[in-house]
């Protein structure tokens, strides 16, 4: 058979070239992420290479790697299709397919377990707010608390027969949901999460409020779910106030003032709505893709660092220029 003959694009004489969206986002990215904090972090842990045995892939690559997983909410199997498959992804994490394969999606799956193995998710968030703070962009005196369902699967067709126990079902509205809870404390000025915690659906979302304080608040920022929690606010907060929603309906009557000033509050508090959206639409975090909570608690301490830096990528860029 005749060979194939290659043509100018593959050569790469690409004339009616385009920088795509992906192009644009992962060169952000590329820029902003303090990779050598992250890699220096990780690197106690991450085998070293020597000995016998074939040599590990090298840490950064694999760390882009698990990168690309949050960010286009890819599986292992399917970042290794994905990066046979799309030029910008290669070129991001440093692969020229003329000299050597993509990392099986054994090699990746490895590499999650060791993150997971040394609960490195949060270490990693803390490292980024961390490189935040040198940028300017500190965590300020108000905290916004809130938490969102994430879904898992709730049937029982799999090879235990039964749906993961760590995982429960909690009514919203007129809705039944089963899955976990992500419980998150952002900062007021610059929408940056600085805590997380991550428990069953069940858990009430008061319940998390000590962990997502920092302890240097002057005000606190709730819906009305942590209505009724002034002590426990000022226990792990001292000079913090309450600005959690408060009931304004009672017995059919309404209190108009009480009404206004939660509507005040909202404009505050819809900042923390900010990183969900990011988290559940952009990234694709509105289903579990392990069993339990801890593995998916990894998943989203890491998932909450990026967002941190992909809501301040433009700030952070026009630094880097």
């Amino acid at each position: 058979m005749r060979p194939k003959q290659e043509t100018f694009a593959e050569a790469g004489f690409e004339r009616y070239r385009k920088t795509t969206r992906r192009e644009q986002f992962l060169a952000q990215m590329n820029t902003v992420v303090p990779w050598q904090k992250l890699t220096a972090l990780i690197e106690p842990v991450y085998p070293s290479g020597e000995g016998a045995g074939r040599p590990p892939v090298g840490l950064e690559r694999m760390l882009r790697i698990h990168f690309l997983q949050h960010w286009f909410n890819l599986a292992d199997p399917a970042v290794e299709e994905a990066l046979y498959d799309s030029r910008a992804m290669r070129e991001f994490v440093g692969i020229d397919l003329g000299r050597e394969p993509v990392p099986d999606e054994t090699t990746i799956c490895k590499f999650r377990h060791r993150l997971e193995a040394h609960a490195l998710g949060k270490q990693v968030l803390s490292t980024v707010n961390a490189h935040l703070a040198t940028q300017g962009f500190k965590v300020s005196t108000g905290t916004i608390v809130d938490a969102t369902i994430i879904a898992a699967p709730p049937s029982t067709k799999n090879r235990s027969g039964e749906r993961d126990p760590q995982m429960h079902q909690t009514k919203k509205g007129n809705e039944w949901h089963f899955g976990m809870k992500a419980h998150i404390g952002v900062d007021s000025r610059h929408k940056i999460i600085h805590s997380v915690a991550a428990s069953a659906a069940n858990v009430h979302d008061s319940l998390a409020l000590p962990v997502l304080l920092h302890g240097k608040e002057t005000c606190v920022w709730g819906d009305s779910a942590y209505q009724g929690q002034s002590d426990i606010i000022h226990q792990h907060a001292p000079r913090a106030r309450d600005m959690t929603h408060r009931r304004y309906r009672f017995q059919g009557r309404v209190d108009r003032i009480e009404q206004r000033k939660n509507r005040n509050k909202s404009r505050v508090r819809a900042k923390g709505e900010h990183p969900f959206l990011v988290l559940k639409r952009l990234f694709g975090f509105n289903k579990v893709r392990y069993r339990g909570i801890a593995k998916n608690a990894e998943r989203l301490y890491v998932a909450c660092a990026l967002i941190n830096l992909f809501q301040l990528r433009r700030p952070l860029l026009h630094l880097a220029t």
